[in-house]
């Protein structure tokens, strides 16, 4: 009995896969050419929400001896798996998912709500896209500025900090190592300070940008 029901489970998580990637190559064809230019995680974290939602109604036409919206959670799960993913990773990332499959008030993701009424070869994917097109948070250039921000405080962090060192080393020889030490985190820390609190300014003006130019006028 217990081999039945793990077969039937287990077919279900197929078919479900299956029906999933179906859905998401078709979906992909269509916003290949909409120009999105979303944060890497973001866009990773809507399809996979998208993907919850369409195995969550293909599950419900099957016989599952679970509930078929956990029943989509392991689906998802086992792609992610075969996509790659460790185990450990993945079900990282499904409890992950699962806090950002409901809103504070309960309410289901829109990106998994959309899931959960598409259609082959229809536009559900790009409309849940087209409602961040204008989004900063999620966008593709902040994603790069805050790379580049984390590259130039370690750099030249740890730049600062060899140099300080080695300055310090030869023309300081009698200098205790545990001063040498000192000098070279506070030089990294004079250069890595100053350079977050200009990419927090610099994004902050970013944001109240968006801000303006998304709030209707009065």
């Amino acid at each position: 009995m217990n081999d039945t029901k793990t077969d039937a489970e287990t077919t279900g998580i197929d078919i479900c896969v299956q029906h999933a990637r179906e859905i998401l190559a078709s979906q992909l064809a269509i916003i290949k050419d909409k120009g999105y230019d979303f944060a890497p995680q973001f866009r990773q974290m809507t399809i996979q929400l998208y993907l919850l939602g369409v195995m969550w109604r293909r599950g419900e036409s099957l016989s599952l001896s679970t509930n078929a919206r956990d029943h989509a959670f392991a689906a998802l799960q086992a792609m992610l798996i075969s996509d790659g993913m460790s185990k450990k990773q993945a079900q990282q990332r499904i409890v992950f998912l699962k806090n950002m499959s409901r809103t504070e008030d309960g309410v289901d993701a829109h990106a998994l709500t959309m899931g959960y009424k598409a259609e082959p070869n229809d536009d559900s994917l790009a409309l849940v896209f087209d409602g961040y097109r204008d989004e900063i948070r999620v966008s593709g250039s902040l994603w790069r500025f805050y790379e580049r921000g984390k590259k130039i405080m370690f750099i030249g962090g740890a730049a600062a900090a060899f140099v300080t060192v080695w300055a310090v080393t030869i023309f300081l020889p009698k200098t205790d190592g545990i001063d040498v030490l000192a000098a070279g985190l506070l030089a990294a820390t004079l250069v890595v300070i100053p350079t977050f609190l200009i990419g927090l300014l610099i994004y902050k003006s970013k944001i109240k940008k968006s801000e303006l130019t998304s709030s209707p006028p009065p």
